[in-house]
């Protein structure tokens, strides 16, 4: 468990699954991203699903796991609307590069869409290669792929 300015990262249960779907327009605002939460993620990959949570309830969330070929991969990533710019979301990504090394893995992979300006630009602050992927998610759906070794160092790029 990571505590850092009142914010204790720690694996999220089920409650917690719950709570971020509640809440999810505080992480996403219009985006409907709802159907990309998956329980079953939470319920297999306890150790690397991981919640930023303080007194005033869950300020965000890491969802990913470790590949058989030792990647990590992050599934979703957000931080509430009132923790943005905090640097939450680089603690985040710490404590799931951490989580993920204990399971074997040797690099992190995450994905967005291209027009999804902000997380590429937050990727590429923490060292990401980024490659744009024609038809990645199926026919005209080109996303961003990005890719970086660890260990993450978020103190430089």
């Amino acid at each position: 468990m990571i505590v850092d300015m009142g914010t204790h990262i720690a694996p999220a249960g089920v409650a917690d699954f719950h709570q971020v779907l509640t809440d999810h327009s505080r992480y996403w605002g219009e985006r409907d991203l709802r159907s990309l939460h998956l329980l079953a993620l939470v319920q297999e990959f306890g150790t690397t699903c991981l919640v930023a949570r303080a007194e005033d309830g869950i300020r965000g969330y890491v969802f990913g796991f470790v590949t058989p070929d030792g990647t990590g991969y992050v599934h979703l990533v957000a931080t509430r609307d009132d923790a943005r710019g905090t640097g939450l979301g680089r603690r985040l990504y710490t404590a799931f590069a951490e989580a993920v090394e204990r399971h074997g893995a040797r690099r992190l992979k995450a994905i967005t869409s291209v027009e999804n300006t902000g997380s590429i630009a937050f990727h590429r602050s923490l060292g990401f290669d980024t490659e744009i992927v024609d038809d990645y998610n199926g026919p005209g759906r080109t996303m961003a792929v990005f890719h970086r070794d660890l260990p993450l160092d978020v103190s430089r790029p």
